[in-house]
């Protein structure tokens, strides 16, 4: 357990239920600590799924501490949108050069260095062989909605609870992701108009929007999102990473460059101990049986469970790490 990260080990999957206080709020401690979990777990051969869930009844993560957001556009001087942009790749290129961010942060790029910080880490998210999966135990807005689309699969507790964008109520606009995050979602249209007008999604629009992936009985959200993390973590923790990889960054580049992004990927894993080892006893229970085994319907069927294509007669294996 960290501050605000109440960690539970359950084998290959994590449950990590987030506390931002009375108010479910993320703020900046948050962020740290969320960003060193991130690496851990990516270290960890033995960790294949994590569950991001709320610590209190009803909210996931309210949003962002507006007190965070407030302060960070207090500093002077204000900056014009080249100016933005010009302080953010400053800001960047200070954090790959290894300043702590402690100095970063008693400086006018707090808030650039602090917002770069948290991009970083949900990319981090996007990149790894971890399966994430938010549990929305309850209403998601703002940033605990960019959290919530940061993750690969969301599950959304059914009942009076919400998701969305309300930034622009607060004559502001996303910052944790969600013009970017959502619109891939969801689609550009539906994304622009729900995040100019800033009414969030129920439970049952998030679902039918492509929002989330399924909604369940409140009690039922983090046994669902837990069943879905171990299942997808089955999979081959180097593959889940190069698939996704080859999904978040290549999937938004034009075909060509998404197509260089998917051969990069793809080499290492066609090389990898475990690809040779699946691909050659393919190869010999086709030779033996004189049919494809992902033809024969009780071995794809074993395969989708176990995480790989059975040999010829053998039940599930155990999970590569």
């Amino acid at each position: 357990m960290t501050q605000h990260l109440q960690i539970e080990d359950h084998g290959g999957t994590m449950i990590v239920r987030v506390d931002g206080g009375p108010h479910s709020l993320f703020g900046v401690a948050i962020a740290n600590e969320l960003d060193e979990l991130v690496d851990r777990v990516d270290r960890d051969p033995n960790v294949h799924g994590v569950v991001f869930t709320g610590a209190r009844p009803g909210r996931f993560v309210s949003h962002a501490d507006v007190r965070w957001l407030q302060e960070g556009g207090a500093v002077k001087p204000k900056l014009g949108r080249r100016g933005a942009s010009a302080a953010l790749r400053l800001a960047r290129g200070i954090d790959r050069a290894g300043v702590p961010g402690a100095v970063v942060d008693r400086t006018p790029l707090s808030g650039a260095g602090q917002l770069d910080r948290l991009h970083a880490t949900f990319m981090k998210m996007n990149a790894s062989g971890v399966i994430f999966v938010a549990a929305l135990n309850g209403s998601a807005l703002g940033l605990g909605a960019e959290f919530a689309w940061a993750c690969d699969l969301r599950v959304m507790a059914d009942g009076d609870y919400f998701i969305g964008q309300p930034e622009v109520l607060l004559g502001i606009m996303p910052g944790g992701g969600g013009s970017q995050r959502l619109t891939r979602l969801i689609g550009t249209h539906k994304s622009l108009v729900a995040i100019l007008e800033g009414k969030p999604f129920t439970p049952a629009q998030a679902l039918d929007n492509g929002a989330v992936d399924d909604v369940v009985a409140p009690d039922e959200v983090v046994a669902r999102a837990t069943e879905l993390a171990e299942y997808f973590g089955k999979r081959t923790k180097a593959s889940v990473g190069a698939i996704k990889r080859a999904v978040y960054f290549g999937g938004s580049m034009s075909l060509a460059e998404g197509l260089h992004v998917e051969r990069t990927e793809f080499f290492p894993a066609d090389q990898s101990e475990t690809g040779q080892q699946l691909m050659i006893q393919y190869l010999a229970d086709t030779e033996a049986t004189g049919e494809l085994p992902l033809y024969r319907p009780d071995t794809y069927a074993q395969a989708l469970a176990s995480g790989r294509v059975p040999a010829a007669g053998a039940t599930s294996g155990a999970v590569e790490k």
